[in-house]
């Protein structure tokens, strides 16, 4: 598949400038890299993009998808238009993550790794994002932090994210 055709010549840029960190016979170093942008793009990473990244940086598809597949923050499943990721490791547990968690599910009225029926969320739970003072935190299309997030608060913040 030509890149014209999968990915824009903003993200390829950004690839390029990934893989010029890295010695010229590493450019497999930058995989982490190309797949983060290609999802930020594309929203998720399709059987069409582990192949192109693959092709892009020499490496066998089979390597692509070992760190695809690895990695809980690659999309292998379009998600829906937002894509909510909630902590609940222990920190976050412990001040009320186990709660907004549940409250989020029966809202959406799915589950981890479900999305809406609407297309609206996607729903998965996520290991620790550094943000222990803020617990619980969620994290919505993997870049923007959402602090505090009682069963209130998560009432209100779905229905912004309804109206966009």
């Amino acid at each position: 598949m030509s890149a014209a055709n999968l990915l824009s010549a903003e993200s390829l840029a950004r690839i390029d400038r990934e893989i010029a960190k890295y010695p010229a016979d590493r450019k497999s170093s930058a995989v982490m890299s190309a797949l983060a942008i290609a999802q930020q793009e594309k929203s998720w990473v399709s059987e069409d993009v582990i192949e192109f990244v693959a092709t892009y940086l020499g490496m066998p598809p089979i390597a692509v998808w070992e760190v695809a597949t690895f990695y809980g923050m690659y999309n292998l499943d379009k998600p829906g238009q937002f894509k909510i990721t909630i902590c609940t490791n222990l920190p976050c547990a412990l001040r009320g993550a186990e709660e907004a968690a549940e409250h989020l599910k029966n809202k959406l009225q799915i589950d981890f790794n479900q999305t809406s029926a609407d297309g609206h969320f996607t729903l998965k739970e996520g290991e620790c994002m550094g943000a222990c003072v803020d617990a619980p935190v969620c994290i919505v299309n993997d870049r923007q932090m959402k602090p505090h997030m009682s069963p209130a608060k998560l009432d209100k913040w779905l229905d912004e994210l309804k109206k966009r």
